[in-house]
């Protein structure tokens, strides 16, 4: 499987990873909506490191301004573990963002991107 940045694109044979996601699938008919909630919250971590880095802030700045560590942002930015959203909501705002939530169908939601930077 191909990532994009929006969509997986799939080649002519599955790899493991197909076949991994194939497999727990099978053991939970909800994995593949946990999967897309996942890679959801790593994309909204990515841009936050991307504005964090297009602004010139250390990490050492922005963890201060969160009241955390620098080793805590380093690893908000670099692994996909399943954060909070109030550490989420720090991190925007130790940038000068806000999150806003909006329910959309879920239906609709397919395929979307779901971030927003306003400048």
């Amino acid at each position: 499987m191909v990532m994009n940045g929006n969509a997986p694109h799939r080649h002519d044979a599955p790899d493991a990873l197909d076949e991994m996601i194939a497999e727990f699938t099978d053991a939970n008919p909800g994995f593949p909506q946990l999967l897309l909630a996942a890679e959801r919250r790593r994309a909204l971590l990515r841009t936050l490191a991307e504005q964090r880095r297009s602004r010139n802030l250390s990490q050492t700045r922005v963890a201060a301004a969160m009241n955390t560590s620098q080793p805590t942002l380093a690893r908000l930015e670099t692994t996909a573990a399943d954060t909070k959203l109030s550490t989420v909501e720090r991190f925007a705002g130790a940038l000068g963002y806000s999150i806003e939530y909006h329910l959309v169908p879920a239906r609709k939601s397919k395929g979307r991107h779901g971030i927003v930077v306003e400048a």
